[in-house]
């Protein structure tokens, strides 16, 4: 179950800053206009607070780990909302970000 909420809250997490930062993107270099620009700040000064609900894990595992969903959220991101397609190297870099994101967060410790 452990497991599970911190998965959701990295899901959350990544939601909130890749969505933050895709809308300052479109306000600003896009022209969409100050709105979604400021939309997307607020949606990272949340993601800030989602992270500090991780359960059990110091501030630099937690960002460190959190990096490999940022990566794997961000590719996925840009293909559903521009129409990026990655190739298979971003598929494979993905991939181990993700693994080393597992690792990182949920490998069994003794301690800490």
């Amino acid at each position: 179950m452990l497991i599970f909420r911190s998965a959701a809250l990295f899901l959350v997490a990544a939601l909130l800053e890749i969505g933050g930062a895709w809308l300052v993107w479109q306000g600003v270099r896009e022209h969409r206009g100050w709105l979604w620009a400021a939309g997307g700040v607020l949606a990272l000064g949340a993601y800030g607070f989602v992270a500090t609900f991780q359960p059990d894990a110091p501030f630099g595992r937690v960002l460190a780990a959190y990096g490999g969903v940022f990566v794997a959220g961000s590719l996925l991101w840009g293909a559903v909302a521009d129409g990026y397609r990655p190739d298979r190297w971003d598929m494979a870099g993905a991939l181990i970000c993700l693994a080393g994101m597992a690792v990182i967060m949920w490998a069994p410790r003794n301690g800490g």
